[in-house]
């Protein structure tokens, strides 16, 4: 017994050392690692002295520094000072997300801290983001928020930021009524300050202010006091705006050469400055990879804080178990000693796994916003000369006095519709794989469908000498309700590879009905061709992206997209593509869909035929920046004895549209000086009644609802129809008069 008590004694005494082990082990650490007060400021003093000097660079590289040298302080003021100060490096960089998300993470520090003043610069640096993303009305409640907390402790210093960040966020929201009131507030809790960049921008608010109020007197008055001190203090920064300002306020006085001379200085300060800072696009492009390895770092240094707590306390409830159970049984103590082994190491490979599914999180995302970014610029970039290259073409061809020349330019606009085709269909490959593919139902004609379809390969079936055989069965309706659109691409590209791959051949499409229910009919699609075929070991692939077919007697190139867009449209309907090849004895695929079937009382009556004299002598104004879509846009209306005017950009056609009138107005969306949507909105101030058309290049989901909201009320996507193009014009204008 004896024995007993002595081992369970034993046992209480080693559980009793480990843990004091484990105390001195835990304060040796955070001794090593401590940093004083007064040395941590002096990073957080060189970190501003970087931002302010707009040296981003080096202010977000030492900002991470500090970062991690907080996590291994383990002081939580500390480290609501570093995600503070990053957070500050996100806000430059336009991440209002991330920026958000660090200064939530200081908040949280500062009140683990129990430092009211941190908690107060907290409240003002979550105003600031709010401020930035335009939300007044939160960024004026954390304002007040953090003033009442300074308030509170008495800080002057952390009342004269806030009343001057308000004074930023009033300006930025022309509340001038609250700029004035916090100027007066700021520069009271300044008084005692030596930032002279701060006395001197208070200042320039206040004459700004003034500007506003039109009190041009005061308004002067303190832009010179400004630039007074600003010259004793070498501050070109405040120089550069104070001259602008003044010569503002010089302008609206109508005093326009002493204007013109202000402006100059300030257009001096504006050079001398423009090598200080770094734009935020510019330091994005030089930073960004930067930037993701250092999340990286920080993540890693917030699991590794995490996990040392996590450590902390399961080693201090090993000790309480060891020193309960060691009174019981020494089995007991073994077994909980071996499951608390396998625990920590579970947690490190669980740590592991998270950080490589965060990783691959990071860069699936980088990723995907990459090739968002690419496509909406190739979209734009390749669409807008190829309007002109297919513009130009389609009017010359219809150029009497060019008819030698007739043959070149089929193959000029052929080879133009061909690279638009290949655009459309990796934007289409885009589309579907980040889920914005529009279902679109109409109700249509299937037999016009196809044999509109099948005429668009016209040119091809003559260059390759095949025929073109369509067999539609009797018994399908002849209205149906579905995706047109969805179908015609599935054809388009089928037929458009069947003509392709066939010499002298012999291209069937055939469509025939499978059921006979009066509501729905489900038709089987099939196009058969003649041509080179594809090898068993390749049916697989050629449903690949980017791949080819390859045959030793055909020399013909393609995307390799046709066919696996085929796939992913067939798969949005819940459909798939099959097909039966031989090498050397065509191809057939086939595929099944099923429709709405539309009753006779219910079919649409056919639409009257547009009247294209409505639109002889008719005013329009075409707003482009682009001098050969002008022309090709010019050469198109002119045909149509319309009088044309253009504007360059969206201020140009403002003045336009006040000084004359048109019949309509065709405008382009991306233009320097003021963009479509902007015009838009200012023409219909004091113009509701105009047709407005966007005619652009640009990706329309990306931008369709902001086209409607701007006022306008149609769109057309370049390079488009030329029929359709002026169908689109005569309906506008047969609706002219209508408010908008």
């Amino acid at each position: 017994m004896k024995q007993i008590i002595y081992f369970i004694v034993f046992l209480f005494l080693s559980a009793s050392v480990f843990a004091q082990k484990n105390k001195s082990d835990k304060e040796a650490r955070a001794s090593k690692n401590s940093i004083s007060q007064k040395e941590f400021q002096k990073l957080l003093d060189s970190s501003n002295t970087f931002y302010d000097n707009g040296n981003y660079t080096e202010s977000l590289n030492l900002n991470i520094k500090i970062l991690n040298i907080a996590f291994k302080s383990g002081n939580n003021y500390f480290i609501h000072q570093g995600y503070r100060y990053i957070a500050y490096d996100y806000l430059f960089l336009n991440d209002t997300v991330l920026a958000m998300d660090s200064f939530k993470k200081a908040e949280n520090y500062a009140k683990l801290s129990k430092n009211d003043t941190a908690t107060a610069l907290t409240y003002m640096d979550l105003a600031n983001v709010y401020s930035t993303n335009q939300d007044y009305k939160k960024a004026y409640t954390y304002f007040n928020r953090s003033i009442n907390l300074f308030e509170k402790i008495k800080d002057s210093a952390g009342l004269a930021k806030a009343h001057y960040n308000i004074v930023l966020a009033a300006l930025g929201n022309e509340d001038y009524d609250i700029v004035y009131k916090h100027i007066i507030q700021a520069k009271k809790y300044n008084k005692n300050s030596d930032d002279a960049s701060f006395t001197i921008n208070l200042e320039n608010f206040l004459g700004e202010y003034y500007i506003n109020k039109k009190e041009y007197e005061k308004a002067d008055q303190s832009f010179l006091k400004v630039i007074k001190e600003a010259k004793k203090k070498n501050l070109n920064v405040e120089l550069e705006n104070a001259y602008y300002l003044y010569s503002e306020s010089l302008y609206q006085q109508k005093r326009y050469q002493e204007a013109y001379d202000n402006f100059k200085i300030y257009d001096d300060y504006s050079d001398i400055n423009s090598g200080i800072y770094t734009s935020p696009e510019r330091f994005s492009l030089t930073q960004k990879f930067q930037l993701d390895e250092y999340r990286k770092d920080i993540h890693a240094a917030e699991l590794n804080n995490q996990l040392q707590a996590e450590i902390v306390k399961s080693k201090s409830r090993i000790n309480i178990i060891l020193i309960i159970v060691s009174a019981v049984f020494l089995i007991l103590l073994i077994a909980l000693y071996s499951a608390s082994i396998r625990r920590i190491k579970l947690v490190k490979e669980l740590r592991i796994k998270n950080t490589e599914a965060l990783k691959a999180k990071e860069e699936s995302e980088k990723l995907s916003k990459a090739k968002v970014k690419f496509f909406s610029t190739v979209s734009h970039e390749l669409r807008t000369p190829l309007y002109g290259v297919i513009g130009l073409s389609s009017v010359l061809l219809e150029d009497k006095s060019l008819v030698k020349h007739k043959k070149d330019l089929k193959f000029l606009k052929f080879s133009a519709d061909y690279l638009l085709a290949l655009i459309n269909d990796v934007l289409q490959i885009n589309k579907i794989d980040s889920n914005s593919f529009e279902n679109e139902l109409t109700s249509f004609n299937l037999r016009e469908l196809i044999e509109t379809i099948t005429s668009s390969f016209e040119y091809m079936r003559i260059q390759n000498d095949n025929k073109i055989t369509i067999n539609i069965s009797d018994s399908i309706p002849e209205i149906i309700h579905g995706n047109s659109v969805q179908l015609s691409q599935i054809l388009m590209n089928l037929i458009g590879n069947a003509c392709k791959f066939t010499e002298s051949g012999n291209v069937y499409v055939t469509a025939e009905q499978l059921s006979k229910d009066p509501s729905k009919a489900t038709i089987k699609f099939t196009i058969k061709d003649t041509g080179i075929g594809i090898a068993k070991d390749k049916q697989e692939s050629v449903f690949d992206e980017f791949s080819q077919i390859d045959s030793l007697n055909y020399n013909s190139n393609g995307s390799g997209l046709g066919l696996p867009i085929v796939k992913k449209l067939l798969a949005l309907s819940n459909s798939e593509i099959t097909l039966e090849s031989e090498l050397g004895k065509g191809s057939t695929f086939s595929f099944i869909l099923t429709f709405d079937v539309v009753n006779s009382e219910n079919k649409n009556k056919p639409s009257k035929k547009l009247d294209a004299t409505l639109l002889k002598d008719k005013k329009i104004l075409i707003v482009e920046d682009n001098r050969i879509n002008q022309i090709v846009t010019k050469k198109i209306l002119e045909k149509h004895q319309i009088i044309c005017s253009i504007a360059e950009n969206g201020e140009e056609a403002i003045s336009k549209v006040k000084a004359a009138n048109y019949d309509l107005i065709l405008m382009d969306i991306n233009m320097p000086i003021k963009n479509g949507l902007e015009a838009s909105k200012e023409i219909r101030k004091f113009n509701t009644t105009i047709p407005i058309i966007a005619l652009t290049a640009v990706e329309i989901e990306e931008v369709r609802n902001n086209i409607y909201l701007s006022g306008m009320n149609d769109i057309v996507v370049k390079p488009y129809n030329i029929a359709k193009f002026i169908d689109a014009l005569i309906k506008n204008i047969s609706f002219a008069g209508k408010k908008y």
